[in-house]
């Protein structure tokens, strides 16, 4: 798509300046970023005015929609009130308030909150949390992790090192510890029996050197939307708990409702919860960085001491950010209104617009979680989701595959009319791709 000459000149700046996340830029010479000056609800406008449905949510950020009224008073209101204090030796009300709601939403079971500042820090802070817990009861043998094949946990050191995806990963591998990587479930491949019996013989090997399994619970984003079911979690629960091995449940992608439930584990088992849950993306509505570690008491009280060097020391400069604390107390008062009845309905719509997309010719695989929709494309051939993203926004649609799977994760306004907007804009696309590669 040809960018306007306001575009190109934005877009050109950007080139000059701004090394952009998840791009080669000398590809981006050729296919310049998209300048975006506005949005409104799910959509964006470039510098011409021309608008597109942000149907990935700005990387799963975007909860609600762009600029959404009450989440903004919030943080207009802790702006002029208080931008900001640091959490050590320091509180404030709208930190103590988020971390007593989520705790609540746990039924009280993960009732210590640490913050940070993004996905990745949280998986660090989780890794870090259980290692050093261990050594701190002087299990000191317990220090191997171990996460599922093709799971994404970030780009960060640590979190890299159990994160199993090769374009991530390959360059940094010998910066990385070695984690044991397992079978992942994947309900394409009905798999689930083989990739438990998997994870218990590793555990029956080595479940004395083990700190933590980590997971994302019932669906693997960055592998492509892959998808499974709560019962396997269920299983896995029982198995780390059998061996005494800590469990982080990775909720940064699927948490806020994405699944059906604010945290994708309700789903699971609300008895038995992980002993730790990571949350960020939607927290903020996609408005400012925050992240979040949930852990329980028995974890908690591993670092009680006076002796300081047996404290949790981590830490960074806008820990517990009062503005983005502010913002997320914001979008869980949408969810105690309501929203997860609200997504509900919207799944059910996606559901019914795209019903004939299971008897496309190309497409496999067609699946569904809450409002998290996949399928995949056969013969999609050489960039296909370069080709897939660039045509769609012909069609006024922001969107961004993963290799050759299509996936929506949109913001919580679907209705009727959107829904099938969505539905025609997608085939419509998927029809022109296919059909320029023949």
């Amino acid at each position: 798509m040809a960018l306007s000459s306001l575009n190109k000149s934005l877009a050109m700046r950007s080139l000059d300046a701004v090394w952009h996340p998840c791009t080669q830029m000398a590809r981006a010479q050729q296919l310049p970023p998209l300048p975006i000056v506005r949005g409104e609800g799910p959509w964006l406008f470039d510098t011409e005015g021309r608008r597109y449905f942000d149907a990935n949510s700005s990387w799963w950020v975007n909860l609600f929609g762009h600029a959404q009224p009450d989440i903004n008073a919030a943080i207009k209101y802790q702006l002029d009130t208080l931008p900001h204090v640091m959490l050590a030796g320091c509180t404030h009300e709208p930190a103590v308030q988020l971390a007593e709601r989520l705790s609540a939403r746990t039924g009280g079971a993960l009732g210590h909150a640490f913050f940070a500042s993004d996905g990745a820090s949280a998986v660090e802070i989780a890794l870090k949390q259980s290692f050093h817990s261990w050594r701190n009861q002087g299990q000191i043998l317990r220090r191997e992790f171990v996460c599922l094949k093709n799971g994404y946990h970030g780009e960060t050191i640590g979190a890299l090192a159990v994160t199993d995806v090769a374009i991530f990963r390959d360059a940094y591998d010998p910066l990385l510890m070695r984690a044991h990587i397992v079978e992942s479930p994947d309900s394409r491949l009905n798999n689930e029996d083989a990739a438990f019996s998997a994870l218990r013989s590793l555990l029956d090997e080595r479940g004395e050197y083990i700190s933590a399994v980590i997971v994302e619970p019932l669906v693997q984003g960055a592998a492509g939307m892959v998808m499974h079911s709560p019962e396997y979690l269920r299983k896995v629960r029982a198995l780390t708990r059998e061996f005494g091995v800590h469990l982080i449940a990775d909720e940064i992608a699927v948490g806020c409702g994405r699944t059906g439930t604010f945290f994708a584990w309700e789903q699971v088992d609300t008895e038995h919860w992980p002993d730790f849950v990571t949350l960020s993306k939607g927290i903020t509505g996609g408005t400012l960085p925050l992240s979040l570690v949930l852990t329980n008491e028995t974890v908690y009280r591993a670092f009680w001491s006076e002796d300081v060097s047996r404290g949790f020391l981590h830490s960074h400069s806008y820990t517990g950010n009062a503005l983005a604390c502010a913002a997320a107390n914001a979008v869980l008062d949408r969810f105690d209104a309501g929203q997860i009845e609200a997504n509900r309905v919207q799944a059910s719509t996606l559901t019914d617009a795209f019903s004939s997309f299971s008897n496309h010719p190309r497409v496999k695989n067609f699946r569904q979680r809450g409002m998290i929709l996949a399928f995949d494309v056969t013969d999609s051939g050489d960039r296909f989701s370069e080709r897939f993203h660039l045509a769609a926004r012909h069609h006024e649609l922001l969107i961004r595959p993963i290799g050759s799977t299509v996936y929506l994760m949109p913001p919580y306004v679907i209705d009727q009319a959107t829904a099938d907007f969505l539905a025609h804009t997608v085939s419509v696309t998927l029809n022109e791709v296919l059909h320029h590669a023949a």
